[in-house]
C-alpha cells in the first residue's frame, strides 16, 4: 500500500495577488514560486505549506467552496492572537475550549475559515 508523505492543500481564489497578500503580509509565509499564467503559487511557513490557483476553466467555481477549516496546530497561540486580532476578520476569539485546546479563528482574505491551536499542556511548559 502507497504511503503518505505530506499533504499541501491547493486553495482556490479569484484573486491571487492579494491572497499571496494575506498569506505573506499577515500570516508571514514565504512565495516559494508564482506563475502569473497559470495563476498558481506556492507558500511556505515553518512546516506548513500550501498553493493558491485560480480555477482552471474546467473546473466549477462559484467563490468559496471549502465545506470545513484549516487547523494550525501552533506554538505561542496567545502572541500569535495578539499579533492577528486587529490584521484579519474574526471568526471566533481566543478561548480554552473543554477538550484543553487554547484556540481562536480568522477568515482570510477569500473566506477560508483559519483556525489556530495549541493543547493546554504545551502552554504550561513555555511559562
Amino acid at each position: 500500500m502507497a504511503k503518505f508523505t505530506f499533504l499541501r492543500p491547493v486553495l482556490w481564489t479569484e484573486n491571487l495577488e492579494e491572497t499571496i497578500g494575506f498569506y505573506t503580509q499577515c500570516l508571514g509565509f514565504t512565495l516559494l514560486g508564482a506563475n502569473t499564467d497559470w495563476q498558481w503559487a506556492s507558500l511556505k511557513k515553518d512546516d506548513v505549506q500550501i498553493m493558491l490557483s485560480r480555477p482552471n476553466s474546467h473546473e466549477k467555481f462559484n467563490g468559496i467552496g471549502f465545506t470545513g477549516s484549516f487547523y494550525f496546530n501552533v506554538d505561542h497561540v496567545d502572541e500569535l492572537w495578539e499579533e492577528l486580532k486587529t490584521k484579519a476578520k474574526i471568526c471566533y476569539e481566543i478561548e480554552t475550549f473543554d477538550w484543553e485546546m487554547r484556540e481562536f479563528a480568522i477568515y482570510d482574505n477569500n473566506g477560508y475559515i483559519l483556525q489556530f491551536g495549541q493543547h493546554i499542556d504545551e502552554i504550561s511548559k513555555e511559562e
